[in-house]
């Protein structure tokens, strides 16, 4: 049987080419419109890597990433 795709950690992370996780900064769906300039300029940045300890889990959750 096909694997679902958790389909909110799909929106959240992106897999590198190397097969890092980088993770989206939360807090971007709505109410933007009332953000100042400097914190929408910083919501367009990625957060980094996922942590280690939950590398497991989210490509668990992403089975075809």
């Amino acid at each position: 049987m096909k694997q679902k795709t958790k389909k909110s950690v799909s929106k959240k992370i992106k897999v590198t080419g190397s097969g890092k996780l980088m993770r989206r900064s939360s807090g971007q769906n709505h109410y933007n419109s009332r953000d100042t300039g400097a914190q929408t300029r910083a919501k367009r940045i990625d957060k980094g890597f996922v942590v280690a300890k939950e590398e497991q889990n989210v490509k668990n959750a992403l089975p075809y990433a």
